[in-house]
């Protein structure tokens, strides 16, 4: 069915949904072509927002879904994900924030899957996942998506994702603490960094032959991950890890980490 004209209504992004749309349209109200009445969640893709950065839509005063169908005339704020702000009387659109947060890297992110994992965090990822594995495992698994590829994001099966701005893995990995709350969730050395298998506390006499003979001087607590057998103790770098990711300088003395 085609239709006899093109109507438009009016669309602003607020807070970091700004960062995918460009400079002269940045916190202020645009025009946008609406024919046919399409879903809001199609507006919002068609100015660069992946709907997975989206959690409120509210036009003309009111909160509606991603269904909503625009209207000429429609007055659209689109805001981001709010992690850690309660706005459960409205139409939400992302699922609760993560009390048990998984997630998938995809193949440029290894370093940040690495420090995730490092950090505790269950992370898939490997690196030969083409973007439609990504999907599947995340909708299958239940992942948060890892990716700087917006058109991976736009994807209809993709519920939860997150565009990573930075290009330095260590400001990635706050980064990403940072945006989804994860500084209570945070259990370094507890998840392999080569295969996200869970690590298993063991004595030194069972990996001696596997530990340095300075680190078995030094060291009193050993692993062994569950699932490939890699060797880890607890020493200097747990340490290391958690000033890679913001947490160990000296205003958060008070939060204490395993070491």
């Amino acid at each position: 069915m085609e239709c006899k004209s093109e109507p438009t209504a009016r669309i602003r992004f607020f807070e970091e949904l700004n960062d995918f749309v460009p400079p002269d349209r940045r916190k202020v109200w645009s025009t946008v072509r609406v024919p046919c009445s399409p879903a809001v969640k199609d507006v919002i893709q068609s100015r660069g927002v992946p709907h997975t950065e989206v959690d409120l839509v509210v036009v003309n005063g009111e909160s509606v879904d991603f269904s909503y169908r625009v209207k000429p005339d429609d007055r659209i704020a689109v805001y981001p994900v709010f992690e850690s702000l309660d706005i459960s009387s409205l139409a939400r659109l992302r699922p609760r924030p993560l009390r048990r947060p998984r997630f998938i890297c995809d193949v440029h992110l290894g370093k940040l899957a690495r420090n995730l994992r490092l950090l505790g965090i269950d992370t898939a990822y490997e690196n030969d996942y083409e973007d439609a594995v990504i999907v599947d495992v995340s909708r299958r698994e239940r992942r948060a998506v890892l990716t700087r590829d917006r058109g991976l994001l736009m994807r209809s099966g993709v519920v939860r994702g997150y565009c990573v701005r930075s290009t330095d893995p260590r400001v990635r990995t706050a980064e990403v603490i940072e945006r989804f709350d994860l500084a209570d969730s945070l259990s370094p050395l507890t998840r392999c960094s080569r295969c996200n298998g869970p690590i298993a506390d063991v004595r030194v006499e069972d990996v001696w032959d596997e530990v340095p003979p300075r680190t078995r001087e030094h060291c009193r607590r050993f692993g062994t991950c569950r699932t490939c057998g890699r060797v880890y103790w607890h020493g200097s770098h747990v340490r290391s890890i958690l000033e890679m990711a913001g947490l160990a300088s000296p205003e958060n003395k008070s939060k204490q980490y395993p070491s």
